[in-house]
This record gives structure tokens, sequence and C-alpha cells, in this order.
């Protein structure tokens, strides 16, 4: 699209020069609307590229001359893209607007700098998002990305299975781990089937992390060995699969199934685990979100952390910053209303907090029970300790699960295992 649009400018550039010496007029028609069309790259066309498509309408109401080059890629064609720019040093390939992983934020912004438009001073007021999802975004306490949608984690539980133990929903809520175990134990023994079900330790275990605000990265350095908060979550991690409270599952479809068959009682996860949840319509009435554990004893732990989700982010080759910058301003980082549309349309939660005093984000859902839980997942993320990865999560989380893979499969001592991590990490870092 964009080589075709290339090969008419001149010819449009032409025309319009041409009637502006008998009109006047032609010449600024073309030239104001050509400054006001920006490209974006995004995936998932019911999710982002839908999201931008309403933020495009919504904006041409006070801007009708504004119009957007909407292309689709997969994320990873979109990194790849970035990357291959970068390290040819030649940007113009590169889109206006794109939306990033979050995770994928600091690593990027590390490692290629010269991709990015700096958006602290673009006019966003960034105090209006949720703390942790900012940090995934956030360099050396500069603003890189515009957060969209919402991955505050949340615990979904069976209601039924719980009222089934003699218990009640609120009594899961705003609880300690060593509490949560010993609720658990009764919906298990109750129901015959594990309370929580799981796929790949380390994700749960960086949750349990976050949620604590205990960075891996501290000034630049690897902080896993002597990280108390780390330790304490591996070792609820042992006991959760030790005692049959979680199962593990390392296929994907396995793991869904067990939510929507009754094989389990619960999940912790992102809150984007909920359309997989609500794919077992039958299940309707029968599921209540509430926040996840605490970690005992640990200084500053919370009930909020944070899994997944991505951000919008302005290139380097972005020729009209200003109408970048307003644009995001006013539509993802102002317009409630915007957000109602995508939460009904799409499916897509917001992480902008204001959201969550809307009418749309206050009606209840009758599949989980009559709750209000949009926003109830918006209030979580706003209670979400931001915490740095710096540019290395990948390399966390992967050295991560090997530890917890030895730890619970082959009863590896914790403490070295940790330690084989962080050497582990540390190692990759250096290459």
């Amino acid at each position: 699209m964009r080589k075709k649009l290339t090969a008419v400018l001149p010819a449009a550039a032409m025309f319009a020069y041409a009637l502006a010496g008998t009109t006047g007029i032609a010449q600024n028609v073309y030239a104001a609307d050509e400054e006001e069309t920006l490209t974006v790259w995004c995936w998932d066309p019911t999710f982002n590229v839908y999201a931008m498509k309403q933020a495009e309408a919504a904006y041409q109401k006070d801007h009708p001359n504004f119009k957007l080059d909407i292309q689709e890629k997969v994320y990873s064609d979109i990194e790849q893209s970035l990357i291959t720019a970068a390290e040819a040093g030649t940007y113009d390939t590169l889109p206006d607007i794109f939306l990033m992983q979050d995770y994928s934020f600091h690593k990027n912004v590390t490692n290629y700098p010269e991709i990015f438009t700096e958006l602290t001073d673009s006019g966003i007021d960034f105090s209006k998002f949720s703390a942790g999802k900012l940090a995934d975004s956030t360099v050396d306490e500069k603003n890189y990305g515009v957060p969209f949608d919402n991955g505050a984690t949340i615990m979904a539980i069976r209601s039924d299975m719980v009222e089934k133990a003699g218990l009640k929903v609120e009594d899961f809520m705003d609880t300690t781990w060593s509490e949560f175990i010993e609720l658990a134990k009764k919906v298990v023994e109750a129901n015959d089937v594990p309370m929580l079900t799981s796929s790949g330790g380390s994700e749960i275990v960086i949750e349990m992390l976050q949620s604590a605000g205990a960075s891996p990265i501290v000034d630049g350095e690897v902080k896993l060995v002597d990280n108390e908060a780390l330790k304490a979550a591996i070792e609820v991690y042992k006991q959760l699969i030790d005692e049959g409270i979680m199962v593990d599952y390392t296929d994907w479809d396995q793991y869904i199934a067990s939510m929507n068959k009754g094989t389990a009682a619960g999940v912790i996860q992102g809150c984007w685990i909920m359309s997989s949840i609500q794919a077992a319509e039958d299940q309707s009435g029968k599921w209540a979100i509430v926040n996840m554990p605490a970690l005992d004893d640990i200084e500053g732990a919370t009930n909020y952390a944070n899994c997944g989700g991505a951000s919008w982010a302005v290139s380097s080759n972005c020729k009209n910053t200003e109408l970048a910058f307003d644009f995001l301003s006013s539509t993802f980082g102002a317009d409630v209303d915007l957000y109602d549309d995508l939460l009904v349309n799409a499916g897509a939660i917001a992480s902008y907090l204001p959201a969550a005093e809307s009418d749309v984000y206050n009606e209840t859902s009758d599949f989980y029970g009559g709750q209000a839980v949009y926003k109830d997942i918006v209030e979580f993320a706003g209670q979400v300790p931001g915490i740095d990865y710096g540019a290395y999560y990948s390399d966390i989380r992967s050295a991560l699960t090997d530890a917890v893979t030895n730890v619970v499969q082959n009863d590896a001592d914790i403490d070295e295992e940790i330690q084989n991590a962080q050497d582990t990490v540390e190692f990759n870092i250096s290459e």
C-alpha cells in the first residue's frame, strides 16, 4: 500500500501545484491532507486493529482531514522490521506509530534507542495509567509508550466450587498465600480437583515477584540472589504443586481445557485469560474475579501484579510528531468513550484508570455472577507495583523457568537454583 501511495504522490502534487496557480487554495488542501496522515503497524484485526480504527474515527470528529494507514503485521514481523531498520541505520521504512509488546520495550529501547521518539513531554498525562503497566515502557525515567490493553493479574475462581466447600468468594479477596492455601485445601477436598491451574511455572512466580515490588534488576545489575521475595515465591510455588493445590500444564490447550471442563477451580493470570474462561458458556454465573494472594512476611507485598499487554510507540521516522502526540493524547490518553467501545466490541480492558468510572465499566456481568468485573480489574491495575526487568525479561524468565522446574521435579535446593539462574542471566548479558 505504501509503494502505491508513493507512486501516485508526484502526480497528485503536480496537479495541486497547477491548480494553485488559478485557485490559490488547492496546494494548501493537499498539504494539509498529507500532513494529517499517520501510518500504524499493529496485529490482531479484532483487537488492536479495531482499536486503532475506532481511535481514528473518534479523532476525525474534530480533525476531518485526519487519516490512518493501518498496516496489519504479526508482532514478530514488527519487531524484526524495527531491528533490521536500526541495524541498517535506515529508518525511512518505519511507520509513524507501532504497537510493541510491553516486555520488549526495555530491550529495544536499550539496544536500539534511535527507533523511538520519547513521549515524556508529549502532553500525555501518564499519571492516569497503571504504574505497573507504565514501568514496562519507561526507561531511565523517560516514557516511550502509551499503555493500551490491561494485563492486570486476576484470580478467577469457580464460585460454585467454593460454595460447595462451605466458603464464599469474598473469603478469597485480599488474602496472603498462607491464608489462601488453607482455604484452597477445603475447595480441593470438596471438589476433588486442584484449586488452580497454571501454564509455565516462571510466569506465576514472576507475578508473585511483581506483586511485592521486588525488581529482579536493581541499578542495572541482576538481583536474583538475596531477593527475599523471589525465594518466597518459589517456595510457595513448590508448596502449591506438592500439596495438589495447583496443577501445571506445559500444553496450552490442556491448560485452557482445565478451566473449561471444570478440572480446576480457578486460575491466576493476566485478565486477558477471561476470554478463554468465557468460552465455556455453560459455566455462566459460576465464576468470580478476586485479586491474587500476597506473599507472607515480605515488606511491600501487595495483592496486585500485571502479566502481558502492549503499548503504542512513536517511531523516529514520524514526520509529524505533534500530530502523533495529539492523536494519542486525545484518544488512548483521554477518551473514556473510546475505551467503553473497545470493552464492549473488542473485549479490550483499559489500563487508563479513569475508564473505571464510566457507566459501561460499572455494568455487571452475568457470567461472573453479577460482579462489575471490569471496574474491579481497572482498580486492580491502579495498584500494581512497577518493577524493572531492564532489557532482560526473556533471559530472566527463561532462567527462572529452569530453576522452578528443577526445584519442583528434582527437589533441587532453591538457593542453589536461584544462584544458577543469576549466573545464567549474567552470562547471557555479558555476551
